[in-house]
């Protein structure tokens, strides 16, 4: 039993990556401009966050209804921690390996957001200069901020499964 709920959430992770690869793919090869769309980061989220719930839902199922905080934060956990990992090392290799050109451009047009947006907001142009020279020294796409923002991620999640798991643990009512 605690090897099925294991192998259900491994099920789930490697659906969820294939699911989010597909989402970075179409989105490079069709409309590079997504990338920058606020609610497309939000469907992202929304989206981890869906197959983790039904991945806890799982093992709750699996373990026939009884299922430990324990068991559903990891069900939970190994759904996101691997479906977010295939995610990052596909994202990974199309813009490190395969076209950088296509980062350099995402890159700029990530520059021209935020800059129009802290004018929108009112920003002094002294800190509106200062942010974009940080932005154009920093790769947004270089290896340690893919580890970096994979781990950051992780510590999201990893708050919203605690909430999660919380919901979905329950005590057996036989054992005292």
């Amino acid at each position: 039993m605690e090897n099925a709920y294991r192998k259900s959430a491994t099920s789930y992770g490697i659906t969820l990556g294939v699911i989010l690869s597909l989402l970075t793919v179409i989105g490079y090869a069709v409309y590079l401009d997504l990338f920058t769309a606020w609610w497309f980061g939000i469907l992202n989220i929304v989206l981890i966050i869906v197959f983790g719930i039904l991945s806890a839902k799982k093992t709750k199922q699996l373990v026939e209804g009884y299922t430990t905080f324990k068991q559903a934060f990891t069900g939970y956990f190994i759904t996101i921690a691997l479906g977010t990992f295939i995610s990052t090392v596909v994202s990974l290799l199309i813009f490190n390996v395969i076209d950088t050109d296509a980062a350099q451009i995402l890159n700029e047009k990530i520059i021209e957001n935020s800059e129009a947006m802290m004018q929108k907001f009112g920003a002094p142009q002294s800190e509106i200069d200062k942010a974009i020279v940080a932005m154009e020294e920093d790769n947004q796409f270089s290896m340690m901020n893919y580890i970096k923002g994979w781990f950051g991620f992780l510590v999201f999640y990893a708050v919203v499964g605690l909430i999660v798991a919380l919901i979905f643990r329950e005590k057996d009512p036989t054992k005292v």
